[in-house]
């Protein structure tokens, strides 16, 4: 265990299912400079351990009730910017890791990556590097030297993004407009924003494009 290295590299684990953080901190304690110091279950906790714990990386989970990994994010590069964050997610890194990293973000692992990944991306991150996988390399070249259109959804903005993935999800209007605490008519504003950019209809044909895309599961 590595509880008694005061050099330890100081992490806060961030998801919303119990078992998925009990199985990261197994992992990251048979590492004697690794030590998990707090566990979040929503962005909402993440952001108050912040401000009371010391706390050198942050494990970050995509999908969270409350708010979830791009909102708390996005917050937290406002008040911590040099703050390393690893987001965490069952999704492919093509679909969200150009985003994430966008925003802020230090690295992005997939859940089923290999324990000795993880290892290795904190340790990497902790030091002031980047961790993103060859696919997610192969992107990010791909966009910078393609002359071709992006998906649809890569042309919203953050905020946007947000909103989309709500209504993706099958969200009432005012549960998005609670979650971002924004007002109703904001929410719809950015709806019909959304329709007209990806040139979709409604909100079952935005449903089809996510689940076809894999945004969704």
């Amino acid at each position: 265990m590595n509880a008694s290295n005061k050099n330890a590299i100081k992490i806060l684990i961030a998801d919303d299912h119990e078992v998925v953080r009990k199985g990261l901190k197994t992992i990251l304690s048979e590492h004697s400079d690794l030590e998990v110091v707090a566990e979040a279950e929503n962005g909402n906790e993440v952001l108050k351990i912040i401000q009371n714990t010391k706390v050198d990386l942050l494990l970050l989970d995509f999908d969270m009730p409350e708010k979830n990994g791009l909102d708390t994010l996005i917050e937290l590069k406002a008040t911590h910017p040099k703050l390393p964050v690893i987001i965490l997610s069952i999704f492919p890194e093509d679909h969200y890791g150009t985003r994430f990293l966008k925003a802020g973000a230090s690295g992005y692992l997939g859940k089923a990556s290999a324990s000795e990944l993880l290892v290795q991306a904190v340790r990497k991150v902790a030091s002031g590097g980047k961790y993103i996988s060859a696919e997610l390399t192969d992107k990010l070249v791909t966009d910078l030297t393609s002359n071709s259109e992006k998906p649809a959804h890569e042309i919203l903005t953050d905020r946007e993004f947000q909103v989309f993935r709500g209504l993706a999800s099958g969200k009432k209007i005012k549960e998005i407009a609670d979650e971002l605490c924004l007002s109703i008519n904001t929410i719809s504003t950015y709806r019909s924003r959304i329709l007209q950019k990806m040139d979709l209809g409604n909100n079952a044909e935005l449903i089809r494009y996510a689940l076809k895309m894999g945004l969704v599961s």
